[in-house]
């Protein structure tokens, strides 16, 4: 039997449980602007040059959107050179999100790493020196922190192992946000091994003694796999989702923020909209965390160029409305889809 010895004041549990609950207020939900590797491809298919100043041009599109998308956004997470960024007129990334009401975030691991003795599964590097990287973004104005881990469906994966070790680094994380009062997220990739996986990540969380109400969660919905011939509908899906979590999320944890995982724009929507029109009962709020799903057609309205400027942020406007309405389950699609909202955002062996 394990004894824990608190090291969360009332105070700090306050705190915690504070940001997780303006994160996902109503109908809102998290900005994932944390992509810098990946922004590679992104940028090469609007023949931009995938180079800082660029990014920062861009990031700066979005976080500059008018007050319309205030209150849609509850959070952004960003990557570390977007943390130090600023606008053209100095004022910092971060207090820009602040200003219009969102809490900042920042991505805090290291990447997925073989796991050895297993079929091509991988764990998530980054807990060494994450105190102090946790410490300093906090003082640089991050009060939440994602943390990845993938585990990868075959008919013979996830494996136990695979299982346990992503369970125990997504604890060990937790507990080392919250000691420096970062509200985590965490995410998987999954299908119907979601309630394996996640009923072995809050034992792991118990575990650790960490304060869930100061948690998010950040898994896939339970869609098909990419090459299912079988189409599912959006309600079978919600209904497989909210199951999933019901049997594995404790009612104290706030929200889900749903990553779309390859979706395009509009099923992303579609979906999420389902998933809040559930019938079965819903104690967390569900809700997004999209990066592509969010951006792909304000990145194409963009294409690299400065006079589509205000083109691109209709775009992003428009995706957040909706996601937003999805949010409370009142989405109504109106048929003005976007420059890109039909577009498949799968990428093969991508880890989402």
């Amino acid at each position: 039997m394990t004894h824990a010895y608190p090291f969360l004041s009332a105070e700090q549990k306050k705190e915690l449980s504070d940001i997780a609950q303006r994160i996902v207020a109503a109908g809102k939900g998290i900005l994932a602007a944390d992509e810098v590797h990946s922004m590679a491809k992104r940028f090469q298919s609007i023949n931009a040059e995938n180079m800082e100043e660029n990014r920062r041009l861009y990031r700066q599109l979005l976080f500059t959107a008018d007050d319309r998308v205030n209150p849609c956004i509850g959070g952004v997470i960003f990557f570390h050179e977007t943390l130090y960024q600023k606008t053209d007129d100095g004022k910092p990334f971060p207090q820009l999100v602040k200003e219009k009401g969102a809490v900042v975030g920042i991505k805090v691991d290291k990447g997925v790493v073989p796991l050895a003795g297993t079929n091509g599964e991988t764990t998530t590097q980054g807990l060494d020196g994450l105190y102090e990287r946790c410490a300093q973004y906090k003082k640089d104005g991050a009060d939440f922190a994602k943390w990845r881990c993938v585990l990868k469906i075959t008919s013979t994966t996830p494996s136990e192992l695979a299982i346990m070790e992503n369970a125990n680094v997504l604890a060990r994380y937790a507990s080392i946000c919250q000691m420096v009062r970062h509200v985590h997220s965490h995410t998987h990739t999954q299908c119907s091994s979601l309630s394996q996986v996640l009923a072995a990540v809050y034992k792991a969380l118990s575990n650790h003694h960490v304060y869930l109400e100061g948690t998010l969660l950040k898994p896939n919905m339970v869609t098909a796999g990419h090459s299912c011939p079988r189409k599912y509908s959006p309600q079978e899906i919600a209904m497989a989702t909210v199951t999933a979590l019901r049997r594995t999320v404790p009612p104290a944890v706030p929200g889900v923020t749903f990553l779309s995982g390859g979706q395009s724009e509009e099923e992303a929507t579609i979906n999420l909209n389902a998933i809040n029109q559930c019938p079965l009962h819903r104690p967390w709020a569900l809700t997004f965390s999209y990066g592509r799903a969010l951006q792909a057609s304000a990145l194409k309205a963009w294409g690299g160029k400065k006079e589509n400027g205000k083109a691109c942020q209709e775009e992003y406007i428009k995706r957040a409305l909706n996601n937003s309405q999805a949010a409370l389950g009142k989405y109504v699609s109106s048929g003005d889809k976007g420059a890109a909202a039909q577009e498949s955002l799968f990428v093969a062996d991508h880890a989402y």
